[in-house]
């Protein structure tokens, strides 16, 4: 008989311990671990793992291989894949509930041309087939399967044999094999190695669709991420209209992608351009307001940055942000107060990026600081004015990457004056005669408000 140990795990870091603690002694987590039992897996080979002996072998001897990326019929997907999709890879895509995974992954599976077997953990047949016909089913090679099992799915993969395989999700999945519940540390760590395994000796693709906690991290442990080749995450707001899909990591491309999607009642649809409709209705004339040329990626988008400045009435100042990081607002008020003389430290700043999405490029500054200085005195920018460009810790205004293709952007939308670093690297460009170069903040100060 196998050999059955105990063992505990922590549930937010995965860590394993051969005993219980109050504290996890590796991410400092209190009340985490959960005992769970272990079993020996037997030595009786699966009919998916591979049982040739590897030897080792000189690089210079391994013969080249050209990689065929297999299109998914979604052309948003596909580019942050890399081009598409790489048999044999594994694919993990997580994101808050509600926000449109398994809606995303449906569309994948009933594109015409490729079979896809759709394994459904926490839906039933009659579900999913509901939600295929709000989004249109387009052909009918789509096999679905609700099953939790890991080896009543490697199967019904191995009778269908499928181009595609998706798995929603990887925290229903269970193996017999271990005697702890789904969701579990060692399961989930267990069922992606059964994944793994299936897709890289039969050369299949396998997505998994993972939870996340709280935090906003992936559920389960980090092993889980370091497992599979490609970790999607797919975030925006609920209550708006567009989604956003990032790359967190690649070995296939690279993680600099992004792909906007637009929510409606038939789904998801993708926007190959989304320049400026990110926008949405401004209104004119308003203080506080101003439009910054993000670049995530290859795709510049064009962002309404709002921000509020209003004296503190309750003593401490506050700092919010919506879609931005607030250490660097932070940081941003504090070079406006010490390079440029503004008091801000005795006053509530609130910034909210429209669209409800979540910008990280830090050519994003230059219209945070124009948006916050444009609040602090009551007075609207003009309009057809836009900025990109890095804030530094001196105040000074550095270059940023793809200047071309963003003054090229905000001009096709109607922007003709673009604020953007004197350095940055645009040795042949032509820019609009309106465009206008700065050094420092105190530049870009005299420029708007004299």
């Amino acid at each position: 008989m196998a050999t059955i140990k105990k063992a505990w795990f922590c549930q937010s870091c995965g860590s394993q311990h051969p005993q219980w603690l109050g504290q996890c002694k590796s991410c400092n987590e209190w009340n985490t671990l959960i005992e769970e039992i272990l079993e020996k897996e037997s030595k009786e080979s699966t009919p998916w793992s591979n049982n040739t002996k590897n030897i080792p072998t000189e690089i210079s001897q391994i013969d080249s291989l050209k990689v065929d990326r297999k299109t998914t019929g979604d052309i948003e997907f596909d580019r942050v894949l890399g081009g598409g999709i790489v048999p044999g890879s594994l694919c993990l895509l997580g994101g808050e509930p509600g926000i449109g995974k398994s809606t995303l992954l449906l569309q994948i599976a009933i594109k015409k041309g490729k079979k896809v077997l759709y394994v459904s953990g926490e839906e039933s047949l009659q579900q999913i087939k509901m939600r295929a016909e709000r989004i249109g089913i387009e052909d009918n090679k789509c096999h679905v399967l609700a099953e939790v099992s890991t080896i009543k799915i490697l199967e019904a993969a191995e009778k269908t044999s499928p181009d595609l395989l998706i798995i929603d999700s990887i925290q229903t999945s269970y193996t017999p094999n271990l005697d702890s519940s789904a969701g579990s540390v060692s399961q989930i760590k267990e069922a992606a190695a059964e994944f793994l395994r299936y897709s890289k000796s039969r050369n299949v693709p396998v997505i998994l669709v993972g939870h996340i906690t709280k935090d906003g991290g992936l559920a389960g442990p980090k092993i889980l991420e370091h497992m599979v080749d490609v970790v999607l995450q797919f975030e925006g707001d609920r209550h708006h209209l567009y989604r956003i899909l990032r790359s967190l990591k690649n070995r296939f491309g690279s993680t600099q992608e992004l792909g906007v999607y637009q929510m409606n009642s038939k789904g998801l649809i993708g926007i190959t351009n989304p320049g400026g409709v990110l926008l949405g209705q401004r209104e004119e004339g308003r203080s506080g307001s101003a439009i910054g040329i993000a670049c995530e990626g290859t795709q510049p988008l064009l962002v309404e940055v709002q921000a509020l400045v209003s004296p503190a009435v309750y003593g401490t100042p506050q700092r919010s942000c919506t879609g931005f990081d607030t250490r660097r607002l932070n940081m941003l008020l504090a070079v406006l107060e010490k390079r440029c003389g503004f008091r801000l430290g005795s006053k509530d700043v609130f910034l909210n990026i429209t669209g409800g999405m979540r910008i990280e490029d830090p050519a994003l500054d230059l219209a945070i600081c124009a948006a916050i200085l444009s609040s602090n005195a009551d007075i609207p920018i003009p309009q057809g004015m836009a900025f990109a460009g890095e804030v530094g810790l001196n105040g000074e205004i550095r270059p940023v990457n793809r200047i071309e293709q963003r003054i090229r952007e905000g001009n096709k939308i109607g922007f003709e004056t673009i604020f953007y670093a004197e350095q940055s690297d645009s040795k042949n460009h032509s820019p609009n005669k309106n465009c206008i170069t700065i050094k420092i903040m105190e530049q870009l100060v005299t420029s708007l408000f004299g």
